[in-house]
Order: structure tokens, then sequence, then C-alpha cells
């Protein structure tokens, strides 16, 4: 295919850097920073930098924070030839999804959403890497009337840069389990940071300490940006969670050791069991 990559962040970059290391794929990397699309054609990460020309793309790739997605989208879909298939890899779909369908069926265009579920502590292209989907989930948050031959294509795409687990599923549902997967986690790792001890914690801290704090390093801007579009399944799962974790406040205030014996146990079993269930799973 030829493929059009818009924003050469870690994601976007990261992209490049796949399809050149795994695929055939002819890729042109579109950044705002043309220093950067410079540095991706060096590194044989893209084929081309993008001349300012919509026209002859199989596949767009807008890897753009959400409301600069859509931005660019609506002020650009004209351009594209008709017929062209657009993605976006942004972490939030749903209510989003719908407008950027809209924007695609007014210009003749093809919409599904995609999320590699893949990151690192730090953005930006100098952190992007070839293998960085390698072994990653990879969810493809469809309609039920898109085409079979889009979705197959994105699952393809998927396979080829190394994804594990491909999921399709609809923008409503990526949403609420991205809330609980995802951007409950990231607001967990914030709030979790802001202990009075976290400048004393050198010589302290272990493995437990780095999995806790490794994503408080966000992007405020564009997980604000996630938080505010997910916010009621946002907000039900740091309910849940603010409960959950009352309990274990009150056992040790009540001295209870019976009720914290029972309450670890719990959270054991039920890990134990999500264990059990992953491993069986199919990619």
């Amino acid at each position: 295919m030829n493929i059009l990559v818009v924003g050469l962040g870690l994601i976007g970059g990261s992209l490049c850097k796949a399809m050149k290391k795994y695929t055939y794929h002819h890729v042109t990397g579109c950044d705002i920073n043309k220093d950067i699309e410079e540095f991706a054609l060096r590194d044989v990460a893209v084929d081309d930098t993008f001349s300012g020309n919509f026209s002859g793309f199989d596949l767009v790739i807008l890897s753009l924070f959400p409301e600069a997605s859509e931005k660019f989208f609506r002020e650009n879909a004209g351009k594209f030839n008709k017929n062209t298939l657009v993605t976006d890899v942004c972490g939030i779909k749903g209510r989003f999804s719908e407008r950027m369908r809209k924007t695609a069926e007014e210009n003749g265009l093809r919409y599904i959403g995609i999320h590699p579920m893949a990151g690192k502590e730090f953005g930006g292209y100098a952190n992007s890497s070839a293998d960085l989907f390698v072994k990653a989930n990879f969810i493809i948050a469809a309609e039920e009337n898109d085409p079979d031959t889009d979705k197959e294509t994105l699952a393809s795409l998927a396979k080829e840069i190394g994804a594990g687990k491909i999921v399709v599923t609809s923008p409503e549902n990526h949403d609420k389990m991205i809330a609980y997967t995802s951007q409950l986690a990231h607001i967990v790792s914030s709030a979790y940071v802001k202990s009075p001890e976290l400048q004393l914690e050198c010589g302290f801290s272990g493995g437990s300490f780095q999995d806790m704090t490794r994503i408080a390093t966000m992007n405020e801007k564009m997980w604000t940006d996630l938080f505010m579009q997910n916010r009621e399944n946002l907000q039900f799962e740091l309910d849940t969670l603010i409960g959950n974790l009352l309990q274990y406040r009150d056992a040790l205030e009540n001295a209870d050791s019976e009720k914290m014996l029972s309450l670890i146990a719990e959270g054991r079993k039920l890990k134990e069991d999500n264990i059990r269930h992953r491993v069986g799973q199919p990619n």
C-alpha cells in the first residue's frame, strides 16, 4: 500500500519504522515540524516526506492527539482521493469516532479507528521504535456495517508490524474497556507520585514502585483530552476503585487482620483467574 502517516511522534514514528522494517509498504511521513520529517527520512523510517499532495494514498494514519486529529481531518478530508481508507491511533473512540466517520462520509472516504496498545514513558520521535508493537494488543474499533475488507486491511497491517492479540470491537466498547485497562491506571499513577515520600524513595524502591509510577510521566494535554472525552466510563471505574480502597483503609483503621487477609486473598484469586483466562485465549 501507499501509506501516509500524519504525526511523527512516538506512535507515528514507531509505525513508520515498523512498516519500513517489517513490510514492503511505501511510507510517507508528515509532521508539522519539518526537521522531524527530515530526521525520519535520514533514519530510513519513511520513503518520502509529505509534499503537500494528498492524493494517491491507499491508507492514511492520523497519529495526532484527538483534537488535532479531528482538526486535521476536517480541514483536509476533501483533498484525499475518494474512497481512501482513513484511520487514527487515538486512545478514545466513541463520540470521537462518530465525528470522524461523519467527516469521512461527507467527503466520500472510509474510516475505521484503531488503537495499538503500546507506549513508553516518554513520547516524541526520538523515543520511537520499530519494535514498539511487537506482541502488543491491537484494537480495531469498527462498526458492524464497516466493510470486512477494511477490517482485514488494518488487521493484516497489525500482524505485519508484530502485534499480538488483535481485537475487533465497537467504538463504545473500546471506551468502556480502555477506561479500566488504561485510563484508570494513568490516574492512579499520577495520584500515587503525589506522596511527600516520593523524593525520599531512592534506595527503598523496587519493581513494584517502578510499575506504579512509570506512566506518571504522561503528557498532561493529551491525557486530559482523553479523560474528558471518556469521563462517564472513567468516573465509574474511579468510583469503583475508591470504594474498593476504602475497604482496605477500614481494615487498617479497625486493626482487622482477618478482613485484610480476606481482601488480599480475593484480589489474588481474581488475578489468578485472569491470568488463566489470558493464557487460554488464542491470539
